[in-house]
């Protein structure tokens, strides 16, 4: 299983490049599920909740399991108060 890792900053001004890189590495995720790595992510706003919601539909889309590992107990509380944390699936 290969993983794609979240750059150490991921605010509203890194979201979209963040997201293309993402989605460019998709069609390279042969196993049946894809992880994306949070675990270096430092500094980030609700931009990092959208790119992750973002590429979870991207890959369920393509079929693929999606799950996360490394999400820090900030942007974990974050999406609990937007409600979207039962999204984000530990791997």
């Amino acid at each position: 299983m290969s993983v794609l890792v979240l750059p150490p900053e991921l605010t509203h001004r890194q979201a979209s490049p963040c997201l293309r890189m993402l989605v460019q590495g998709l069609p390279s995720q042969t196993g049946p599920a894809v992880v994306v790595d949070a675990g270096s992510l430092k500094l980030f706003d609700s931009s990092a909740l959208a790119v992750l919601l973002e590429f979870r539909r991207e890959s369920l889309a393509l079929g693929k399991q999606f799950a996360i590992r490394g999400l820090s107990p900030r942007l974990a509380d974050l999406a609990k108060l937007y409600g979207v944390a039962e999204l984000l699936i530990p791997a």
